[in-house]
């Protein structure tokens, strides 16, 4: 029945070894505007009116921090379009500060975006909730955390179908969401063209009303102050870089297109909103978001019901973009997880593809997350855009910095890096003022919460990234194996001894290996050990791991395939220059157990009379972080054999010192 409920709600399995599978699952430039971009869209709900309601006294002062927004856009999406042809597999905040500055630094930047994800997430689903319940009766206002909480477990669902369904599910109205935000504007500048006097007069006035009154000085922080608490409309900008592994070849043609097309339509929205704001003389309502107000003072004079439908109808698909842009958390999320995963400051675990071909435990971490999130703030817009777009602009500074620093530092060989250079280092002044901004004037409104939460998350990290490399360090001490085993035999050459006589029936030692290394060198040594000489043949199993690492096309697929047949090969060899008869048994897939599941009958086939083999870290001290951070794959497969009555031996590796005393002159 869970298999059957899994099927019907996820989907089926898809295989990763399918040579079009990159094409079917990856996105064109306008899916993946859609996919992506929408999170930078969207932002239109929420950062502009931040913004422009600051300025509730001087109305007209938005122009300037209108014109200010949109050249901050065309700074930053060029920055970014920089990092795309620099990180061509994939060069989102983390890859960046970590390659170009730090891992440490990296991992600051990876967390910030974690937690900035998380909050993207929730702030969508409940703006666009509140979207949704600005038209329906003040009856209905107590069900809309409910309702929140509803949309944020199906987009979830969504989300673990895969990327492309998600996106090809929401496409339709984030394209209605387009044309008619697009219809909106272009009506309110046509309706009011000859109007445009007194926005000329209006701005004058407010300019010298409030230099008057604080000075102009103070008059330019006013509009500063204004343009830093709209800094959530730049929140999406950075999702392009972070889902480039998504996108359609050629990935950085493809994801420079998508860019352009995010930069255009924001743009075109904010400056839009903005001056119909001003036009219209739009004031906060009650209940409504102000896009609600304005939208319903453009078609008031439409009669009829005609302005109603095509209101509902607009705010409905302002509510859907919402949702659509909650995507971004969705997508660039667990791929921020999993890029952190791979060097392991989270646990591996993160890293792992679902049958679907998703980060599966990354997706259900960012919606649980999401929804602790939703219920504690109780979906309150103005509460979470509190917590909102400080940690994105951590990461944005961080990338800034680490793009500034590169071309500077390869002046000499870049044709044309100063350009390159200026347009960075310009990001980096503009995100930095934004940043010490809004800590400045969301600190004590509630965004201390957003930095404490961080600073837990990187001590987290910190932890796991310490436990991982006294486990490697531990486990170095069996590298001395593997350089024995290579001293003593050339393991690239099959032809290492005589010719050995294959006997179907004698006894089987099949051990299951990952890569050719000491845990496994250990493991079959401890079988030679315990068992002496009645082991006539020799079987090694090893199955690939296709993760977030390795899953970015065709050519690392088949990379894998190789590697992993290389490394089986080596112990087949070194146990053929000992007399043993020895093959090797390889396969690839998103699930070592099933995988190696399905070759035991194989096994069994050919060498009726066998007994598995695995080897297993055992530390001294059993703790919860422990069994969190290994995901003790072959006691897994242990229990999956024992279902099916077939035998398997457990040797342990024990991680403390001893660690090499059973093995002394084994390898001789």
């Amino acid at each position: 029945m869970l298999a059957y409920l899994k099927r019907l709600f996820i989907g089926g399995a898809k295989s990763p070894t399918d040579r079009e599978i990159f094409h079917k699952i990856s996105l064109i430039a306008f899916f993946a505007w859609v996919g992506l971009g929408a999170d930078g869209l969207s932002s239109s709900c929420y950062g502009p009116p931040e913004a422009f309601l600051t300025l509730s006294r001087h109305p007209f002062l938005a122009i300037f921090v209108a014109l200010g927004t949109a050249f901050t856009i065309f700074v930053i999406s060029s920055s970014y379009s920089q990092i795309i042809e620099l990180f061509p597999t994939g060069g989102g905040g983390y890859l960046v500060a970590s390659k170009l500055l730090s891992p440490q630094l990296g991992m600051i930047s990876g967390c910030a975006l974690l937690v900035d994800y998380v909050l993207t997430i929730t702030l969508s689903i409940a703006s666009g909730v509140d979207a949704i319940f600005s038209f329906l009766p003040q009856s209905f206002y107590p069900y809309r955390l409910g309702f929140a909480v509803l949309a944020l477990i199906v987009l979830t669902v969504l989300n673990m179908r895969g990327v492309k369904e998600s996106v090809m599910v929401l496409m339709p109205i984030f394209m209605t969401f387009v044309l008619t935000h697009i219809f909106v504007i272009l009506y309110a500048i046509i309706s009011n063209g000859t109007h445009l006097s007194i926005m000329v007069s209006g701005t004058i006035s407010d300019i010298h009303s409030a230099s008057s009154e604080f000075g102009f000085i103070g008059m330019i922080f006013i509009i500063l102050r204004a343009y830093s608490m709209g800094a959530g409309t730049y929140t999406g900008i950075e999702a392009v870089s972070n889902g480039l592994p998504i996108l359609r070849e050629p990935k950085v043609q493809t994801g420079k297109r998508t860019m352009r097309y995010m930069a255009y339509s924001l743009t075109i929205v904010v400056l839009g909103l903005m001056f119909g704001y001003i036009i219209y003389g739009v004031t906060a309502f009650p209940g409504k978001t102000l896009n609600a107000v304005l939208f319903e003072r453009v078609t008031a004079g439409w009669g009829g019901h005609l302005g109603y439908i095509f209101v509902l109808i607009t705010l409905i698909s302002e509510a859907a973009i919402l949702y659509v842009a909650s995507q971004a958390g969705f997508i660039d999320g667990p791929r921020v997880l999993s890029n952190m995963a791979l060097d392991r400051w989270v646990p591996s675990q993160f890293s792992m593809l679902s049958d679907r071909l998703v980060t599966q435990n990354g997706i259900l971490l960012m919606g649980i997350f999401s929804l602790i999130v939703m219920v504690s703030t109780g979906g309150s817009v103005q509460y979470l855009i509190v917590l909102y777009s400080i940690n994105v602009f951590i990461t944005f500074a961080l990338s800034q910095l680490g793009m500034v620093r590169h071309w500077w530092t390869a002046r000499r060989e870049v044709i044309g890096w100063f350009k390159r250079f200026f347009i960075n280092g310009v990001g980096l002044a503009l995100t930095l003022f934004i940043l010490t901004t809004i800590i400045i004037i969301k600190f004590y409104e509630g965004g201390w919460i957003t930095l404490v939460v961080t600073g837990a998350l990187i001590a987290f990290a910190l932890t796991v990234k310490r436990h991982y490399r006294n486990t490697t360090r531990i486990l170095k001490r069996l590298d001395s194996l593997v350089s024995a085993a290579e001293a003593s035999t050339n393991l690239d050459t099959e032809n290492v001894g005589p010719e050995i006589r294959f006997d179907a029936n004698a006894k089987t030692a099949a051990i299951m290996v990952n890569s050719f290394n000491g845990l496994g060198l250990h493991t079959l040594f401890g079988v030679i050990r315990n068992f002496g000489g009645l082991f006539k043949n020799f079987v090694f199993i090893q199955a690939g791991m296709i993760d977030a690492g390795n899953f970015k096309g065709k050519d690392e697929i088949e990379h894998l395939k190789e590697y992993v047949k290389g490394e089986v090969n080596k112990y087949v060899n070194y146990m053929k220059s000992r007399g043993y008869y020895s093959e090797g048994f390889t396969t690839i897939g998103i699930d070592v157990i099933d995988e190696i599941s399905d070759m035991v009958p194989k096994v069994f086939e050919r060498f009726p009379n066998t007994v598995f083999f695995g080897g297993q870290l055992v530390f001294p001290e059993e703790r919860f972080l422990t069994r969190w951070l290994h995901n003790y794959t072959v006691f897994a497969i242990q229990r999956k054999l024992y279902n099916q009555g077939i035998p398997i031996v457990m040797l342990p590796i024990r991680v403390e010192s001893e660690i090499m005393k059973p093995l002394k002159g084994a390898v001789s």
